[in-house]
């Protein structure tokens, strides 16, 4: 009896250290960095300015970036506002808002997490396929092959217990980012210079009503690239202090997110104009070999996102699973059943409707706008601690409110956008379209 109670105790201060913060602020750089800067979610941004035409594009962009850094600081600084820890974002909401708040959260933050993920599918396939061509020309294998294999390989990393566990690759994550946007921006601009300059046009293509639905799909895709429906998850793994090493380590990951989107957005605007694919790579001809290396590093870089937005819809299946079931090798067992069923899902919605730059402006408009804008403004405002001078704290107030309007309407008019193209697309495609 003794040896099982000792054993038990020891088990418990094993959960207890799990439960606690061990990583630093530049984890959680990483993690922040790989959750929101993945060429799924920047390499579509030219097409997006090409879409807003160069004003209008820039202004959101860079609207859109710093709006999105203050929102993640306003995030940060909730933690433990009332004394309790909350280690994920439905936790958080219900803190705030009640049930309500802890509903709406969940709701949205799996459409999120379930868009994003198709969104890194069709990604990583076609870049699969892409490098595939580039050495088989003739190769059979097809774009629904590719997005299998990424769905197993995605399978065998679903099996690593939480994201911290996973802080080491998605530090290679990180630095295959900036691969990435030096890589596909170098050719970018290589492609732009022996492009002839005359033939590059800049002008809004098609009639009026399409020029109006394509800026609003342009705002859903913007929001998307800049989505992290995660931040409590991932502060929850940061030792203390948690709010100044996750101010940080949010900080960190912003400037990785300025210097790959601003660079790759703009000069990718340049290089082809109005004609620029919804996946930039996609415009890209030569050289070969570095097209080959971005589309690598795009991989490597999105398989590590697929996981950290993957992990609410674990926990949700976690959350069902009986306690007694949730140790040992039966916890391996029910992680292996519940994570193979999600993927499998994931996997056959991307290989039946793999119409990518659809996709990102659904996810962005519907799921990160309402969590990465709208809720954090009102969030600080119901629960933050107002600055004590009476002035800034008005500015503060009036600031959350203009966010969360604007951004309300951003989200209706990008779902409006992103739905007319889906029934667009699907008249024209067929399910299962090697595109």
């Amino acid at each position: 009896m003794r040896e099982e109670e000792e054993k038990e105790e020891e088990e418990e201060e094993e959960e207890e250290e799990e439960e606690e913060g061990r990583g630093t602020w530049k984890h959680a750089a990483f993690h922040v960095a790989t959750t929101i800067a993945t060429p799924a979610a920047y390499a579509p941004l030219p097409f997006a300015l090409a879409s807003l035409g160069w004003p209008l594009g820039v202004c959101c962009l860079v609207g859109g970036t710093l709006v999105t850094w203050y929102s993640s600081l306003l995030i940060a600084s909730l933690w433990k506002w009332d004394g309790n820890k909350h280690t994920t974002y439905r936790l958080l909401a219900n803190s705030i808002f009640g049930s309500c708040g802890y509903w709406f959260v969940a709701l949205f933050q799996q459409i999120a997490s379930i868009g994003n993920n198709i969104a890194i599918q069709i990604a990583a396939g076609s870049s699969l396929k892409a490098v595939y061509k580039y050495y088989d020309n003739d190769g059979k294998l097809t774009l629904q092959d590719f997005i299998i294999f990424f769905g197993v390989f995605e399978l065998i990393l679903s099996q690593f217990p939480d994201i911290h566990s996973l802080r080491w690759f998605n530090g290679i994550c990180t630095f295959s980012t900036v691969g990435f946007a030096a890589t596909a921006t170098g050719v970018t601009i290589y492609d732009g210079k022996n492009t002839d300059r005359s033939s590059v046009n800049y002008s809004l293509q098609g009639t009026t009503a399409s020029k109006i639905f394509k800026a609003f799909g342009a705002l859903g895709t913007i929001a998307f690239s800049f989505g992290d429906a995660m931040l409590p998850e991932i502060q929850s793994t940061i030792r203390e202090p948690p709010k100044r090493n996750m101010y940080k380590g949010v900080s960190g990951a912003y400037g990785v997110i300025i210097a790959s989107y601003w660079t790759l957005a703009f000069s990718g605007y340049w290089a082809f104009g109005s004609q620029v694919q919804p996946y930039i790579l996609s415009s890209l001809t030569t050289p070969g070999w570095t097209i080959v290396m971005a589309n690598l590093f795009a991989v490597i870089q999105i398989s590590g996102c697929f996981q950290i937005y993957s992990r609410p819809t674990y926990a949700l299946f976690e959350e069902s699973i009986p306690l007694q079931q949730q140790k040992g090798y039966k916890r391996s067992f029910w992680r292996l059943i519940y994570t193979s069923f999600y993927i499998i899902i994931i996997t056959l919605i991307s290989a039946a409707m793999p119409f990518f730059g659809d996709f990102v402006s659904i996810c962005g408009a519907v799921g990160f706008t309402p969590l990465d804008f709208v809720f954090p403004a009102l969030a600080f405002s119901k629960a933050g601690k107002m600055p004590k001078n009476s002035n800034l704290s008005h500015l503060v107030r009036v600031t959350n409110f203009l966010i969360a309007a604007v951004f309300s309407l951003v989200a209706t008019l990008g779902c409006v956008g992103a739905v007319r193209s889906i029934v667009l697309d699907v008249k024209t495609y067929k399910f299962f379209h090697d595109m």
